[in-house]
């Protein structure tokens, strides 16, 4: 890995940014989910403990999806057995109770639930109308949330559908009111095909916030198919958020949305927040060794900007 010019990136604090963020890394989970091969378990532990290793302060590992859609990940238990007790406190995605059920036998205290605010994507992905995938995830949060855990929501397709096109502002403000009022503690706004602009998410913010929710409230989730997530990012953190997810070396993409291309890398994240001063407690040396021992594990470079500057897949 190439050493780093010592004081780069320099900071120089913006007015009215936030002074710390939470990054939420989704690489485990939405990063691998669309790889074309089956990542083997060790491989996807060691990655996971890295990354926790790195200051991640949180990690989501995988989802409990079911093998036949998502076979990348058909190995979510014996993934989160392997991790041992260290993996008890990691984010996993249930789609439905089925999968539920699965993270309680393990012991697992963090759920996400994954929503759209669009019909065509609810239909393709949950198989279920826009109004039946409330009805769907009701008992999914209402009996996560007696069992003691957390509860986490993605809404996706939030600025534009590859089917539908634009988004109304107030379809996804509705589709995200009603994730929250399950009784999720945090929403996650999708840009599942990457086709946010700043100004966008300035609005959706705006919209949110006149329907009573508050940024403290919300995550952002942006994808970089035509090179926005960081524009974008930059709009939300004026807006007032503080939790963004990104993914260790840019992996990633929606296996239902093929115009969905790679994440926000999570290296790319940290090097902008630290020129602009705001704390995130993350090693930007180690996330950038890890995603280019990943790359090598997947036999590609990596999308990230930042870790093609500071390293190599070797």
């Amino acid at each position: 890995m190439t050493e780093r010019t010592p004081g780069l990136p320099m900071t120089v604090r913006a007015d009215g940014l936030p002074s710390a963020v939470t990054i939420y890394e989704v690489g485990p989970r939405d990063g691998l989910q669309n790889e074309k091969a089956i990542v083997p378990v060790a491989v996807k532990a060691e990655f996971v403990r890295r990354l926790v290793a790195a200051g991640l302060p949180v990690v989501e590992a995988t989802s409990f999806v079911h093998p036949r859609w998502v076979p990348q990940l058909a190995d979510a238990a014996e993934l989160m057995t392997e991790l041992g007790d260290a993996g008890r406190h990691l984010p996993v995605l249930v789609p439905n109770e089925r999968g539920l059920d699965r993270a309680l036998e393990l012991g697992l205290e963090h759920v996400a639930i994954f929503g759209s605010a669009t019909e065509t994507f609810a239909t393709k992905n949950l198989n279920r109308t826009f109004d039946e995938q409330f009805a769907m995830f009701e008992p999914t949060v209402a009996r996560a949330r007696e069992a003691g855990m957390d509860v986490r929501a993605y809404v996706s397709m939030c600025f534009g559908d590859p089917w539908e096109g634009a988004v109304p502002l107030e379809q996804v403000v509705t589709a995200g009111t009603r994730l929250l009022d399950l009784g999720a503690s945090q929403l996650s706004i999708g840009d599942t095909i990457g086709v946010a602009t700043a100004g966008h998410v300035t609005a959706l913010v705006a919209a949110f916030a006149e329907a009573g929710v508050g940024t403290d409230r919300l995550a952002m989730h942006f994808h970089d198919t035509y090179g926005q997530a960081l524009a974008n990012t930059f709009s939300a953190l004026q807006a007032g958020i503080t939790t963004f997810d990104a993914s260790a070396g840019g992996l990633g993409g929606c296996p239902y949305a093929k115009s969905a291309t790679g994440n926000l890398a999570t290296e790319d994240l940290v090097w902008m927040l630290d020129g602009l001063g705001i704390e995130h407690g993350v090693d930007l040396d180690a996330v950038v060794a890890t995603s280019t021992w990943m790359a090598g594990e997947l036999g590609r470079p990596s999308p990230s900007a930042v870790v093609r500057a500071l390293g190599s897949a070797g």
